[in-house]
Protein backbone atom coordinates (compact mmCIF):
# COMPACT_ATOMS: atom_id res chain seq x y z
CA UNK A 1 0.00 0.00 0.00
CA UNK A 2 1.25 3.50 -0.82
CA UNK A 3 2.48 5.65 2.06
CA UNK A 4 1.11 9.16 2.49
CA UNK A 5 2.35 11.55 5.17
CA UNK A 6 -0.07 14.25 6.26
CA UNK A 7 1.73 17.38 7.45
CA UNK A 8 -0.32 17.84 10.59
CA UNK A 9 -0.39 16.97 14.26
CA UNK A 10 -4.18 17.21 14.31
CA UNK A 11 -5.51 13.72 14.94
CA UNK A 12 -9.02 14.71 13.78
CA UNK A 13 -7.75 15.63 10.32
CA UNK A 14 -5.67 12.47 10.10
CA UNK A 15 -8.70 10.31 10.86
CA UNK A 16 -10.69 12.07 8.13
CA UNK A 17 -8.01 11.52 5.52
CA UNK A 18 -7.39 7.94 6.60
CA UNK A 19 -11.05 7.12 6.09
CA UNK A 20 -11.20 8.86 2.73
CA UNK A 21 -8.04 7.27 1.33
CA UNK A 22 -7.89 3.98 3.21
CA UNK A 23 -8.28 1.81 0.09
CA UNK A 24 -5.23 3.33 -1.63
CA UNK A 25 -2.93 4.79 1.05
CA UNK A 26 -1.64 4.19 4.53
CA UNK A 27 -2.00 7.67 6.03
CA UNK A 28 0.33 8.78 8.80
CA UNK A 29 0.98 12.18 10.34
CA UNK A 30 3.58 14.14 12.28
CA UNK A 31 2.50 12.55 15.55
CA UNK A 32 4.07 9.34 14.22
CA UNK A 33 7.07 10.91 12.47
CA UNK A 34 10.40 11.26 14.27
CA UNK A 35 12.66 14.33 14.42
CA UNK A 36 10.45 16.47 12.19
CA UNK A 37 10.63 20.19 13.02
CA UNK A 38 7.42 22.18 13.31
CA UNK A 39 6.65 24.29 10.25
CA UNK A 40 5.15 27.65 11.16
CA UNK A 41 2.01 28.83 9.39
CA UNK A 42 3.23 32.27 8.35
CA UNK A 43 1.49 32.52 4.97
CA UNK A 44 -1.15 35.06 4.07
CA UNK A 45 -3.44 32.49 2.45
CA UNK A 46 -4.45 28.88 2.98
CA UNK A 47 -2.49 27.95 -0.14
CA UNK A 48 0.74 29.56 1.07
CA UNK A 49 0.54 27.70 4.38
CA UNK A 50 -0.26 24.37 2.75
CA UNK A 51 2.56 24.72 0.21
CA UNK A 52 5.11 25.58 2.89
CA UNK A 53 4.17 22.54 4.96
CA UNK A 54 4.09 20.07 2.08
CA UNK A 55 7.20 21.15 0.20
CA UNK A 56 9.43 21.68 3.24
CA UNK A 57 8.41 18.41 4.87
CA UNK A 58 8.83 16.45 1.64
CA UNK A 59 12.52 17.37 1.63
CA UNK A 60 12.98 15.43 4.87
CA UNK A 61 11.03 12.24 4.10
CA UNK A 62 10.71 9.77 1.23
CA UNK A 63 6.90 9.57 1.30
CA UNK A 64 4.38 11.54 -0.65
CA UNK A 65 3.38 14.47 1.56
CA UNK A 66 0.08 16.33 1.80
CA UNK A 67 0.09 19.79 3.29
CA UNK A 68 -3.32 21.04 4.33
CA UNK A 69 -4.72 24.33 5.54
CA UNK A 70 -8.38 25.02 6.01
CA UNK A 71 -10.72 27.24 7.91
CA UNK A 72 -14.01 29.04 8.22
CA UNK A 73 -14.80 32.27 6.37
CA UNK A 74 -17.77 34.31 7.62
CA UNK A 75 -19.03 37.05 5.32
CA UNK A 76 -20.30 39.36 8.06
CA UNK A 77 -16.82 39.29 9.61
CA UNK A 78 -15.00 40.15 6.39
CA UNK A 79 -13.88 36.55 5.85
CA UNK A 80 -12.68 36.01 9.42
CA UNK A 81 -11.56 33.86 11.10
CA UNK A 82 -9.98 32.66 7.82
CA UNK A 83 -6.39 31.50 8.06
CA UNK A 84 -6.48 32.15 11.81
CA UNK A 85 -9.39 29.76 12.34
CA UNK A 86 -7.47 27.48 14.71
CA UNK A 87 -6.07 30.45 16.67
CA UNK A 88 -8.97 32.87 16.41
CA UNK A 89 -9.47 33.43 20.15
CA UNK A 90 -5.79 33.11 21.10
CA UNK A 91 -2.67 31.17 20.21
CA UNK A 92 -3.62 28.05 22.18
CA UNK A 93 -7.37 28.38 21.80
CA UNK A 94 -9.74 25.46 22.19
CA UNK A 95 -12.61 24.89 19.78
CA UNK A 96 -14.98 26.22 22.43
CA UNK A 97 -12.88 29.40 22.79
CA UNK A 98 -12.98 30.02 19.05
CA UNK A 99 -16.70 29.37 18.75
CA UNK A 100 -17.47 31.70 21.66
CA UNK A 101 -15.42 34.50 20.10
CA UNK A 102 -17.05 33.93 16.71
CA UNK A 103 -20.57 34.14 18.12
CA UNK A 104 -19.73 37.25 20.15
CA UNK A 105 -18.31 38.94 17.06
CA UNK A 106 -21.41 38.07 15.05
CA UNK A 107 -23.69 39.34 17.82
CA UNK A 108 -21.98 42.73 17.51
CA UNK A 109 -21.78 42.97 13.71
CA UNK A 110 -25.02 41.18 12.84
CA UNK A 111 -27.43 41.47 15.78
CA UNK A 112 -30.45 40.82 13.55
CA UNK A 113 -28.92 37.56 12.27
CA UNK A 114 -29.52 38.46 8.64
CA UNK A 115 -25.94 37.98 7.40
CA UNK A 116 -24.84 34.57 8.61
CA UNK A 117 -23.49 33.18 5.33
CA UNK A 118 -20.14 31.38 5.60
CA UNK A 119 -18.01 28.71 3.98
CA UNK A 120 -15.36 26.17 4.84
CA UNK A 121 -12.34 26.42 2.56
CA UNK A 122 -9.73 23.68 2.31
CA UNK A 123 -6.50 23.77 0.32
CA UNK A 124 -4.41 20.63 -0.13
CA UNK A 125 -0.92 20.49 -1.57
CA UNK A 126 0.78 17.31 -2.75
CA UNK A 127 4.60 17.25 -2.73
CA UNK A 128 7.45 14.77 -3.01
CA UNK A 129 11.21 15.27 -2.73
CA UNK A 130 10.84 19.02 -2.34
CA UNK A 131 8.79 19.29 -5.53
CA UNK A 132 5.28 20.69 -5.67
CA UNK A 133 3.07 18.19 -7.50
CA UNK A 134 -0.30 19.87 -7.24
CA UNK A 135 -2.49 22.35 -5.40
CA UNK A 136 -6.17 21.62 -4.86
CA UNK A 137 -9.03 23.56 -3.31
CA UNK A 138 -12.45 22.58 -1.96
CA UNK A 139 -15.30 24.75 -0.72
CA UNK A 140 -18.61 24.19 0.98
CA UNK A 141 -21.05 27.02 1.66
CA UNK A 142 -23.50 27.32 4.52
CA UNK A 143 -24.61 29.49 7.43
CA UNK A 144 -23.59 30.04 11.04
CA UNK A 145 -26.12 28.77 13.58
CA UNK A 146 -26.49 29.79 17.21
CA UNK A 147 -26.56 28.12 19.69
CA UNK A 148 -24.06 25.38 18.76
CA UNK A 149 -25.64 22.04 17.91
CA UNK A 150 -24.63 18.43 17.62
CA UNK A 151 -22.24 15.94 19.12
CA UNK A 152 -19.78 15.02 16.38
CA UNK A 153 -17.31 16.94 14.27
CA UNK A 154 -14.60 19.28 15.52
CA UNK A 155 -13.52 22.88 15.26
CA UNK A 156 -16.41 25.07 14.12
CA UNK A 157 -18.58 22.14 13.01
CA UNK A 158 -21.22 22.65 15.77
CA UNK A 159 -22.07 26.15 14.47
CA UNK A 160 -21.83 25.53 10.71
CA UNK A 161 -24.88 24.27 8.79
CA UNK A 162 -24.11 23.37 5.14
CA UNK A 163 -26.36 24.71 2.40
CA UNK A 164 -29.48 22.59 2.14
CA UNK A 165 -29.35 21.40 5.76
CA UNK A 166 -30.93 23.03 8.79
CA UNK A 167 -28.75 21.28 11.36
CA UNK A 168 -25.13 22.03 12.13
CA UNK A 169 -22.51 19.60 10.91
CA UNK A 170 -21.55 18.70 14.46
CA UNK A 171 -24.75 16.67 14.67
CA UNK A 172 -24.25 12.93 14.33
CA UNK A 173 -26.42 12.73 11.21
CA UNK A 174 -24.13 15.13 9.36
CA UNK A 175 -20.69 13.94 10.47
CA UNK A 176 -20.26 11.99 7.24
CA UNK A 177 -21.56 14.95 5.25
CA UNK A 178 -18.69 17.03 6.59
CA UNK A 179 -16.22 14.27 5.81
CA UNK A 180 -17.59 13.87 2.31
CA UNK A 181 -17.77 17.52 1.35
CA UNK A 182 -15.37 19.67 3.28
CA UNK A 183 -12.16 17.84 2.43
CA UNK A 184 -13.06 15.00 0.08
CA UNK A 185 -13.38 17.23 -2.98
CA UNK A 186 -9.81 18.38 -2.45
CA UNK A 187 -8.36 15.10 -1.16
CA UNK A 188 -9.60 12.97 -4.03
CA UNK A 189 -7.78 15.18 -6.52
CA UNK A 190 -4.58 14.79 -4.54
CA UNK A 191 -5.09 11.03 -4.67
CA UNK A 192 -5.66 11.10 -8.43
CA UNK A 193 -2.54 13.15 -8.99
CA UNK A 194 -0.44 10.69 -6.99
CA UNK A 195 -1.83 7.57 -8.63
CA UNK A 196 -1.69 8.93 -12.16
CA UNK A 197 1.70 10.58 -11.67
CA UNK A 198 0.54 13.97 -12.80
CA UNK A 199 0.38 17.43 -11.27
CA UNK A 200 -2.07 20.26 -11.44
CA UNK A 201 -1.71 23.86 -12.50
CA UNK A 202 -2.58 25.83 -9.44
CA UNK A 203 -5.75 25.88 -7.35
CA UNK A 204 -8.98 24.62 -8.81
CA UNK A 205 -12.49 24.65 -7.49
CA UNK A 206 -13.86 21.13 -7.86
CA UNK A 207 -17.51 20.23 -7.97
CA UNK A 208 -19.05 18.93 -4.75
CA UNK A 209 -18.92 15.13 -4.83
CA UNK A 210 -22.15 13.13 -4.59
CA UNK A 211 -23.13 11.94 -1.13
Amino acid sequence: MRQLLLATRNAHKTREFAEILRDEFHVSDLLEAQNIPEIKETGRTFAENAIAKAVNLSRAVVDLVVGEDSGLEVDALGGAPGIRSARYACENATARDNIDKLLRALARTDPDRTRRSARFRCVLVLACGGKLLGTFEGLIGGIIVDPPRGENGFGYDPVFAPDGFESATGHKRFARFVLGCRRFSAAIRAWQAAVEGRGAEGPERPEQPPL
